[in-house]
């Protein structure tokens, strides 16, 4: 069951196998938004994003004879490079299922932590079903990337992190992808002070969750056209829908621009190198799309660093 005590175990669980992040001021972009703003900074976790909190703690979850198996799963990336991480520091071989379109950093690095990667479809609503036809043909555990209570469970230590460091928060605000970090994040923090507000930011080409939201039920999508690649997600999970449903005060959709004009200003004004997946909380603050209060102490989560050279520079120079 996610809950509370599912999330502080899972802290326990994995302490000693991952990064406390630091969580920095930013002044200079907090003064553009008129708030006092803190970065939770997951693009300097290990394999470059707070994804590997919740891979690591579904892998404590396995039976032997599952770990013997080995486990599949799939990705844009980011998912797919902290599963090939723990999942080798584990001794679990691991297969992850990208896209083609996948960012080839994010391939090669996938490979490089030890996974078996296969390239298959355009996009996640191809490949989440070739990934379950995998499993079931060479009997591998599925490990779905966001609607498993072990995944959020592990993403949700971010959110107790945050509370630990960063005094008295009026604003929590998370990027969503398929909603795992969002489920965890959210659950930690409103079951710990219901004060805070938490907002979940989507980008306009990949709104499952806003979509869900207005529809009364988890939906998918067919097509994803974003460049926050990370928060392509095809679905919304149903856990996922209904934790959302319950604590996240509202999701916010911007547009790509947005979400470029955050990595730009982590990079130039916190120096902070952030993938746009992980810039599009900044990005929506900057935007004005987050009602925020002036002066209030607002987190945003930075929650990934994992962009190509090339992405970067196109963001750069645009």
């Amino acid at each position: 069951m996610l809950d509370l005590s599912a999330i502080r175990a899972a802290r326990a669980r994995i302490a000693n196998r991952i990064h406390v992040t630091p969580t920095l001021s930013s002044t200079r972009i907090g003064a553009r938004a008129g708030v006092r703003l803190f970065l939770k900074c997951e693009n300097l976790q290990k394999t470059g994003s707070f994804k590997v909190r919740g891979a690591l703690n579904k892998l404590s979850s396995l039976s032997d004879d599952e770990r013997a198996r080995g486990v599949i799963t799939v990705s844009a990336g980011n998912h797919a490079q902290a599963m090939a991480w723990a999942a080798h520091s584990a001794g679990v071989h691991a297969v992850v299922v990208m896209p083609k379109p996948a960012s080839p950093a994010k391939v090669e690095a996938s490979r490089g932590y030890g996974a078996e990667v296969v390239l298959h479809g355009a996009n996640g609503t191809e490949s989440f079903p070739h990934a379950l036809e995998m499993a079931r043909e060479r009997g591998l555990t599925f490990v779905h990337p966001f609607d498993d209570e072990w995944i959020c469970a592990g993403a949700g230590t971010t959110g107790l992190e945050l509370l630990e460091q960063v005094d008295d928060l009026d604003v929590v605000i998370v990027p969503i992808g398929g909603g795992g970090l969002i489920s965890g994040v959210a659950l930690a923090i409103k079951e710990s002070n219901p004060r805070i507000r938490v907002y979940g930011i989507e980008p306009k080409g990949a709104a499952s969750t806003r979509l869900s939201l207005d529809s009364g039920r988890a939906m998918r999508i067919t097509s994803m056209t974003t460049i926050a690649d990370g928060l392509a997600a095809p679905m919304t999970g149903e856990l996922n829908y209904e934790v959302v449903k319950r604590y996240v005060d509202d999701v916010i959709v911007i547009d790509d621009d947005a979400i470029v004009e955050g990595v730009r200003q982590l990079l130039t004004n916190a120096k902070l190198l952030a993938e746009p997946a992980g810039a599009a909380s900044v990005g929506a603050l900057l935007a004005r799309a987050v009602p925020v209060r002036e002066g209030e102490r607002v987190a945003a989560i930075v929650s990934g660093g994992n962009v190509d050279s090339a992405k970067l520079a196109s963001i750069l120079t645009s």
